[in-house]
């Protein structure tokens, strides 16, 4: 099973470009963040003559999360539990949730699609409600895999986080001065490693970033961010075997600042020469 997962920055605007990657690359499971769209909105039609069921999960024109798959999605979850929510000066614990989190099964593997919150600036609301996103993130985490520990779990999506040093080429991103290199970001990061998750991709793919600015010629300066990934259990782990950070996506006409994140997965032990080529 190959799976990616790709924050398209609208679906509806890019919709030519997904779709054809996904066939290109032989994806089997597409987890799509960023969709920017209502499900009755979502271009379903090109999907599905390419032969993907597609569940949508959107509440406006902001943010977003879907998942196209060839195989059967079972189970289909549209939050996980006690994921929070907000609302610009909303003081209670009961703010509106927002479309950032999907799942399914898959072929006996739970994946999600997530779109953690930006956080804005250090000192914005937005920026406690990501802790507060990551922390009952990291809960679920923990309470699924002590409940089963032998699931094939993956949080997959747009962390916005670059949990290292090397994981940030943006010289406009500062520790102290911006998100998603603060100390308390990384920390919640490493929290979901805690809890029984790995970076699948790192071990194969150590280098390389995944998101480019629009602004300031970052993508030909190669000055990027590593916020993009694919976290497993160690079921979900032992049974990866291959990966790639498809870069080549970010070029061409009307890109998404993002490009997709793959990894090759054999949970039913099948022949590895039975699979195909991993785009580089």
């Amino acid at each position: 099973m190959r799976i990616a997962t790709w924050n398209v920055n609208s679906v509806r605007a890019r919709v030519d470009r997904v779709v054809s990657f996904a066939e290109r690359a032989g994806i089997d499971v597409l987890l799509m963040q960023e969709i920017k769209c209502k499900p009755h909105q979502f271009p379903f039609a090109p999907f599905e003559d390419a032969g993907f069921h597609v569940e949508a999960h959107g509440l406006n024109q902001w943010n977003g999360v879907a998942i196209a798959s060839r195989l059967p999605l079972e189970d289909v979850q549209y939050s996980f539990p006690g994921m929070p929510g907000f609302q610009k000066g909303y003081e209670g614990d009961d703010a509106p949730l927002e479309a950032r989190a999907i799942s399914a099964l898959v072929d006996g593997a739970r994946l999600w699609s997530l779109y953690v919150p930006n956080g804005r600036g250090l000192d914005d609301p937005h920026y406690a409600y990501k802790l507060h996103f990551f922390e009952k993130l990291r809960d679920y985490v923990r309470d699924t895999l002590r409940a089963d520990p032998d699931l094939p779990l993956a949080l997959t999506g747009d962390f916005n986080v670059a949990p290292l040093d090397a994981d940030n080429g943006d010289p406009s991103i500062v520790e102290g001065q911006t998100t998603h290199v603060s100390p308390a970001e990384r920390a919640a990061f490493r929290s979901l490693e805690e809890a029984g998750l790995t970076d699948v991709v790192r071990p194969i793919v150590p280098d390389g970033y995944t998101f480019w600015d629009y602004k300031q010629l970052r993508f030909p300066r190669n000055e990027g961010l590593r916020i993009d990934f694919i976290l497993g259990s160690r079921a979900f782990a032992d049974a990866v075997e291959g990966a790639s950070i498809e870069r080549d996506e970010r070029k061409g006409e009307a890109p998404s600042d993002h490009v997709p994140v793959v990894v090759d997965l054999n949970l039913d032990g099948e022949d590895e020469d039975d699979l195909p080529m991993i785009f580089g």
